[in-house]
């Protein structure tokens, strides 16, 4: 590879919607101006929440609140290699011979810094109580959580702004977690406004925590659980596994309520076999893929199917 490395010029050089298609990644859907993926950097996931801003050429994960430009990606994608190795890839899959990004300034450990994201400002303007809206008020319906959401979700409206200061409106269902983000929820969106963080909700149950990955499933737990008193840890995404797992360490019983797909599996085994006094409960919603997806179902043929 080439000593001298022009990284602006291999940033404006890649169009990032051509480059996650050769790496065998494709939209799903568009948003305004902005194409919309299941994000590859995380756990497979059921909604996509990766944007890509091909004008810009940015890129945000709305799972991680991470975003910037094709060389973030590359080490985000490529985590763990070396700055010079995540370039290379980079350019053997935009198809680039390094020939064609030869700067006049030697690559050095200032080139390696990121430029400024250029991503667009989401910004929360207003948080109201439930039974404002009713959309929100439908979609926790439809989630069967409606009644076990009161004080503890919020009605979430923010604006998205670009760089020519045009706003476009959002609303969404929403709970804060401990690093002061917004965890949001609709029936076409889920993703983090500001820092992405897990949520934890004290009880009087001393040592004893519920562990769920995402809050919904919580809500679903607790929609036939209000009797149980219970410390509950809620991830918000398998990404927190680690961190998760270390504070789990300071219960004496930990209940585990992850999803049954592989990355739920994945993540329940990895947690058990550190963990000697974990307990795997998914056998509550042994049929279906999650906690919130069993409620749904019962609400939807008002019956348990043994």
């Amino acid at each position: 590879m080439a000593d001298y490395i022009d990284l602006q010029k291999l940033r404006d050089s890649i169009s990032l919607v051509d480059f996650l298609s050769r790496l065998g990644y494709e939209p799903t859907r568009r948003s305004g101006k902005e194409l919309m993926y299941i994000s590859m950097l995380r756990m497979p996931e059921s909604t996509p929440s990766f944007c890509v801003n091909d004008a810009l050429g940015v890129w945000y994960d709305h799972g991680t609140g991470q975003g910037g430009t094709v060389i973030d990606f590359g080490k985000a994608y490529w985590q763990g290699l070396p700055f010079k190795e995540v370039l290379t890839k980079i350019l053997q899959g935009a198809g680039l011979e390094p020939e064609a990004i030869v700067g006049n300034s030697k690559w050095n450990r200032q080139h390696s810094q990121p430029l400024p994201e250029r991503i667009p400002n989401y910004q929360v303007w207003q948080v109201k109580e439930l039974g404002n809206n009713p959309a929100i008020t439908a979609y926790l319906q439809y989630r069967n959580v409606w009644q076990v959401a009161q004080n503890r979700l919020k009605e979430i409206y923010y604006y998205v702004g670009n760089q020519k200061q045009n706003r476009k409106q959002f609303f969404s269902a929403g709970w804060q977690n401990e690093k002061g983000g917004w965890e949001i929820r609709n029936p076409y969106f889920k993703g983090c406004l500001g820092k992405k963080g897990m949520s934890f909700i004290a009880s009087n149950a001393g040592r004893d925590l519920a562990v769920f990955e995402g809050y919904i499933n919580y809500l679903s737990w607790l929609s036939e659980h209000q009797g149980q008193d219970k410390n509950i840890l809620v991830l918000n995404t398998l990404s927190f596994l680690r961190p998760a797992i270390e504070r789990c360490h300071s219960y004496d019983n930990v209940d585990v309520y992850f999803d049954h797909d592989h990355a739920g599996r994945a993540a329940t085994e990895k947690l058990m076999s550190v963990l000697a006094h974990a307990r795997d409960r998914s056998e509550l919603y042994v049929q279906y893929n999650d906690y919130n997806d069993k409620l749904m179902a019962e609400r939807t043929y008002g019956v348990t199917i043994a």
